[in-house]
C-alpha cells in the first residue's frame, strides 16, 4: 500500500489509524477492499506531523475534529498545546533564573537541624501564613513532627524556601515556582539541574518547530477537505 510505504508504516497501522478516527473513513469496493485517496495521504501526513508537536492524545483530538469539519475544535486543541508550550518556556526561564541566582548571589548558611515555621518565617522575613500558602500551592512540602504535628523544615526544605523567596521577589507565580522546585527536588539540587537546562531548551525548541511543520500539514488537509475544493 503506497499510503503506508511513504511513511514506513505497516498496512495494519494505517487501518488502525482509520479505525481510531484520525484518518477519514475509506470507501470500500464491492469485494471489501479499502480505497485510499489523496485526502487520506494528506490526512496521514498531517497526523504524523502533529504527534511530535502535540502528543498522541491531542493530535488524535485535532484530527478527529478536522475530519468531522469542526475547524474551531481543532484550532482550540492546538491553542491549548501552544499555551502549554508557553508555560513550559516560562518554567524553564524560572529554573534558569534560579540557577543563575544561586551561582552569582550568596546564600545564607542553612541550619543543621529542622526549623519550626516561625523560625523559617523570621529567616526569610515573611509571615508564617505566607509559608502555609506556599505549602498549599505545592511550593513547600515540609514533614510534620509525629508528636506535636508541627511543621518542621529540614535543610532541603529551607533550601526550597530560599529559592521560592528568591523567585517570588523576581515576580514568578506560585504555580511556576512549585514546578521549578519539583524539578530541583527531582534533580537532588539546583546544580545537577543546571546541566539539563540546555537539553530542556532544545526539546522545547524542537517542539515549537514541530508545531510549525504540523500547522502547514494540517492546513493542507483543511484546504483539501473544504467543500468545493
Amino acid at each position: 500500500m503506497d499510503l503506508a510505504r511513504e511513511h514506513g508504516l505497516s498496512t495494519q497501522a494505517v487501518r488502525n489509524y482509520e479505525h481510531d478516527g484520525v484518518l477519514p473513513a475509506a470507501r470500500r469496493t464491492p469485494s471489501g477492499y479499502r480505497v485510499y485517496t489523496e485526502a487520506h495521504a494528506v490526512a496521514l501526513r498531517a497526523y504524523l506531523a502533529l504527534v511530535p508537536a502535540h502528543g498522541y492524545a491531542a493530535s488524535a483530538d485535532i484530527m478527529r475534529a478536522a475530519i468531522r469539519g469542526d475547524v474551531d475544535g481543532a484550532l482550540r486543541a492546538i491553542d491549548h498545546s501552544h499555551a502549554q508550550l508557553l508555560r513550559d518556556r516560562e518554567v524553564l526561564d524560572a529554573v534558569a533564573a534560579t540557577v543563575e541566582a544561586l551561582t552569582t548571589a550568596p546564600v545564607a548558611a542553612r541550619p543543621d537541624r529542622p526549623l519550626p515555621v516561625g523560625a523559617l518565617a523570621h529567616r526569610l522575613g515573611v509571615t508564617p501564613a505566607t509559608l502555609r500558602k506556599w505549602e498549599r500551592a505545592g511550593v513547600l512540602v515540609p514533614p510534620r513532627d509525629p508528636a506535636s504535628r508541627q511543621r518542621l523544615y529540614r535543610p532541603d526544605d529551607v533550601r526550597d524556601a530560599d529559592l521560592a523567596h528568591l523567585l517570588r521577589r523576581g515576580g514568578y507565580r506560585l504555580d511556576h515556582i512549585a514546578t521549578v522546585l519539583r524539578q530541583v527536588r527531582a534533580a537532588e539540587g539546583a546544580t545537577p539541574l543546571a546541566a539539563s537546562l540546555d537539553a530542556w531548551r532544545q526539546r522545547l525548541t524542537a517542539r515549537g518547530h514541530a508545531m510549525l511543520v504540523a500547522a502547514g500539514r494540517l492546513a493542507d488537509y483543511l484546504d483539501l477537505s473544504r467543500p468545493g475544493s
